[in-house]
């Protein structure tokens, strides 16, 4: 748990029950209001790899920029790790390496979310949650046009099918949320491998109720107990 300027947040990645690698990879940058989740692609060479360029291009964005300078380049670095991944792949000779990607950046009583995959940002407010992010999915199709929740979707059996994601195609396409962040909001930037597990309804009662020093271990376990199958990465961002 750490405290910066107006937030305070706390960071927590696991590799869960199944698998061998943590191919999740979790950035927490206070000084520059951004936190980020990547989630290297199951299945597919060197997720690992493409989750931890991503984080670290990231890392690289030079301080003291203005909030829209920071935003741009915050995208610019996204796109720069996407040219360095499929660099890389084809480097390799193994097929396609890949990572989603979900970054939150908070300014001036506003909050940012980019992304590309099924990672999510969520906000709890007044205790009510919300879900900010659209995944890039398969199934998102179904949600989107009514025949399902994100909850149903999260059990079907193309869930992993994912649509977008960061050194996977030629062109890599993010989308943009933006929006206002009040005192007492909390916003929650997690990989599928929590919400694979954590109905809306369990994530709006454990934001609700746990304290920033232990919310992400609450979480983490919540995941596990479910099963644990993928790796399980979770920041928890205050807003003061």
């Amino acid at each position: 748990m750490s405290q910066f300027q107006n937030y305070r947040y706390t960071v927590q990645t696991h590799v869960g029950l199944k698998r061998k690698v943590n191919e999740d990879t979790v950035l927490a940058l206070p000084e520059q209001d951004i936190w980020l989740v990547a989630d290297g692609m199951g299945g597919h060479q060197a997720g690992d790899f493409a989750s931890r360029a991503i984080a670290d291009t990231v890392a690289m964005i030079p301080q003291g920029l203005d909030p829209t300078a920071r935003m741009h380049a915050l995208r610019d670095a996204i796109q720069s790790a996407h040219q360095l991944i499929l660099a890389e792949a084809e480097a390799r000779g193994a097929g396609v390496i890949g990572a989603t990607v979900v970054a939150l950046m908070l300014a001036n009583g506003h909050f940012v979310g980019l992304w590309a995959g099924d990672s999510r940002i969520y906000r709890l407010r007044n205790g009510l949650i919300e879900m900010l992010t659209t995944d890039h999915s398969s199934v998102a199709e179904y949600v989107l046009a009514g025949r399902m929740t994100w909850d149903e979707a999260e059990q079907h059996p193309q869930s992993n099918a994912i649509t977008r994601a960061v050194g996977v195609g030629e062109v890599l396409e993010l989308d943009k949320v933006r929006g206002e962040a009040q005192a007492g909001d909390r916003f929650l930037v997690c990989s599928d491998g929590l919400t694979k597990y954590a109905t809306f309804a369990m994530l709006q009662d454990i934001l609700s109720n746990t304290p920033i020093e232990t919310v992400v271990e609450r979480l983490v376990q919540v995941a596990l107990a479910g099963g644990g199958a993928d790796n399980i990465s979770a920041i928890v961002v205050d807003v003061q």
